[in-house]
C-alpha cells in the first residue's frame, strides 16, 4: 500500500494533479483546499500523503485504482474520518473539503450546520449527520498543524512573482469570494483567473480590487 508519494508536480486540474515520480507519472485525486495550495507549484518537487480506494462502476465488474493525496498528514486522517459519516463517500468526501480541516473541524465542534451547510455537496440533513456522527471526534484536528510544506521559511509569498501560492492568503481570498455570494465553484473560477494573470497582491482586499477593476 503506498502511505507517501514525493516528486515533481507537473499538472494541476480541477480535481486531480498529475506527479512525476521518476519514469512514472501519476494521477491524484485532490481536495479543492490542497489544490489551491499547490497550483501555483509546477515543476517543484512536493510530498503527499496516500490514501488508495477501488472506484467501480455500477455493475461492480470493473475496478479502477485511485489515489488520493494531501499536504499533510492530519488532512488525510481527517479525510479518513470524514467518510466515516453515513452516505459520504470518497467522491463526496473529496467535493465536501473546499475548506481548510481547521475550519471545518471547528464547525463540527462548534455544532454548525449552517456553516456546514455551505459545503459543495453537503445539504442540511448531511450536514447535521456529519455532527452527530463527528462531534466528539474532531477536537485534534481544531488545532489546525501546519503541513510540512506550508511552515514558515518554506511556502514562497503569492507576491513573489505569483510563482508559488500562499495557501493561506488563497484560503481567506476564496471564502470572501463566497461571501459576496459567489457559489465555490464561481469562486474558484475567480481566483484561478487572478492567479492566471500574474499580478502581485498581499492581501485579501488587493486581490479582491484587481478582481473586479477588471470586471
Amino acid at each position: 500500500m503506498i502511505t507517501k508519494m514525493t516528486g515533481i508536480l507537473t499538472r494541476v486540474l480541477d480535481d486531480e494533479l498529475r506527479l512525476q515520480v521518476g519514469p512514472i507519472e501519476y494521477q491524484l485525486l485532490v481536495a479543492e483546499s490542497v489544490r489551491r495550495v499547490v497550483q501555483m507549484r509546477a515543476g517543484e518537487e512536493i510530498t503527499f500523503h496516500i490514501s488508495e480506494y477501488l472506484e467501480g462502476n455500477s455493475s461492480g465488474n470493473r475496478f479502477i485504482p485511485r489515489l488520493i493525496g494531501f499536504i499533510a498528514e492530519s488532512e488525510l486522517d481527517f479525510f479518513d474520518l470524514f467518510c466515516t459519516v453515513e452516505k459520504i463517500g470518497v467522491k463526496k468526501a473529496l467535493k465536501a473539503m473546499a475548506r481548510p480541516v481547521k475550519e471545518i473541524a471547528d464547525a463540527i465542534v462548534r455544532q454548525d450546520v449552517k456553516w456546514l451547510s455551505t459545503l459543495p455537496g453537503i445539504g442540511a440533513t448531511t450536514a447535521e449527520q456529519i455532527v452527530t456522527t463527528l462531534k466528539r471526534k474532531v477536537m485534534p484536528f481544531t488545532a489546525g498543524p501546519a503541513a510540512a510544506d506550508d511552515k514558515p521559511g518554506k511556502a514562497k509569498p503569492v507576491n513573489e512573482g505569483a510563482t508559488a501560492a500562499d495557501g493561506k492568503l488563497l484560503d481567506d481570498i476564496y471564502l470572501a469570494l463566497m461571501g459576496l455570494g459567489l457559489a465555490p465553484a464561481e469562486a474558484r473560477g475567480q481566483l484561478d483567473s487572478l492567479l492566471a494573470r500574474g499580478k502581485t497582491f498581499a492581501t485579501v482586499q488587493e486581490a479582491l480590487g484587481l478582481l473586479f477593476s477588471h470586471q
